[in-house]
């Protein structure tokens, strides 16, 4: 074996025994996302994803899809994962996904996810 190539496999077994175990997603960060998840399927709004606008319910429908399937593999730890792993572009195209709320301009779903957030965050602290 050349020495290149082990030590390649050694620096994969120290990884892979380094690497952090996957872990349940917070309960806490699991409202927040069901929160964003209602907030954009109840906002009246547009979703644009690879071409195509869709109204909201759909988008949510697709985005808890996506949810569900990354959280089955348990990548995430919070809501704002959420948004940067599953909920800001397709992982087909890699296309940014926009949001165009009724009398506004379409603008990325990251932006619109992101402030949503700061909102329910900011009402979960008045509570």
């Amino acid at each position: 074996m050349p020495p290149f190539a082990r030590f390649l496999i050694i620096g994969l077994v120290s990884f892979a025994s380094t690497a952090a175990p996957a872990t349940e997603l917070p309960a806490a960060a699991r409202s927040e996302i069901d929160a964003l998840l209602h907030a954009l399927g109840s906002s009246g709004c547009e979703f644009l994803r690879n071409g195509d606008w869709y109204d909201a319910a759909t988008a949510e429908r697709h985005l808890a899809r996506k949810f569900e399937a990354i959280d089955r593999k348990h990548l995430l730890a919070s809501a704002d994962q959420f948004i940067d792993i599953a909920a800001s572009r397709s992982s087909m195209s890699g296309k940014t996904y926009q949001v165009r709320c009724p009398g506004g301009t379409p603008e990325p779903s990251a932006d619109w996810l992101a402030r949503k957030l700061a909102q329910i965050r900011a009402n979960a602290a008045k509570h």
